[in-house]
């Protein structure tokens, strides 16, 4: 694969807090570069939905449902 295609990486996140940062970091550490991040926080209340927009990347998204 040539780094022109986008790969998306979706990420299900429920209460994650304490670890999601840990995940979203894994992905970025990745040597294929052309990638997004989904996260996609099913109504967490520990502070997940924060903890992710915390994170400055233009390749995170997080959708709160």
């Amino acid at each position: 694969m040539d780094n022109s295609s986008l790969v998306s990486v979706v990420i299900p996140a429920y209460n994650r807090a304490g670890t999601i940062k840990r995940c979203i970091d894994s992905v970025l550490a990745q040597t294929y570069g052309n990638l997004e991040i989904i996260v996609v926080d099913d109504c967490s209340q520990d502070g997940t939905y924060e903890a992710v927009r915390a994170m400055k990347s233009e390749k995170i998204k997080c959708l709160r449902l």
